[in-house]
């Protein structure tokens, strides 16, 4: 019962999906920007990697939130609301990071599935997630963090 009340209506899903990956792909680009990136190709490539994991992390996070926070006042819903967005859209923006990341070095890897290539999946995808806590999430600040908090203030007022 609880599970099936935590999940999401389609629709709010889908444009919330949509309005957080905008949110996600405009704070890369601004930091980028900021940063003076002049390769445009880059610039859209990393866009579009917070854009999808945007997409996909917000109704994971929208579920645990609604998960979390049933039948709780108000502060614990904004404070389910404001982590669970920020780590699922961390978690999965820095998942699809590794598999990128791991794609480009897969052709100096090991047989798949021996030993070696164990190690170095695992290596690989640890060193990826490593760099993108490093330099990735601080592409989050100040533009997601400003959004984060309107996501989370927009989700205690869904809520009540």
């Amino acid at each position: 019962m609880r599970l099936r009340l935590a999940l999401p209506a389609p629709r709010i899903a889908l444009f919330g999906a949509l309005a957080w990956a905008t949110a996600m792909a405009v704070s890369a680009g601004t930091n980028l920007f900021l940063q003076g990136w002049e390769s445009s190709a880059a610039v859209v490539a990393i866009m579009s990697l917070f854009a999808i994991g945007g997409a996909l992390a917000f109704p994971t996070g929208l579920f645990v939130a609604r998960f979390v926070s049933l039948g709780r006042p108000g502060s614990v819903v904004f404070a389910a609301g404001f982590v669970s967005l920020f780590a699922a859209t961390v978690l999965v923006t820095g998942g699809l990071y590794a598999m990128q990341y791991r794609s480009y070095y897969a052709e100096w890897h090991g047989p798949p599935l021996s030993l070696r290539w164990l190690f170095q999946f695992a290596f690989t995808s640890a060193g990826a997630l490593y760099q993108f806590a490093v330099l990735g999430i601080r592409l989050y600040f100040p533009v997601g963090f400003v959004a984060l908090f309107a996501a989370a203030l927009w989700f205690v007022r869904q809520r009540h």
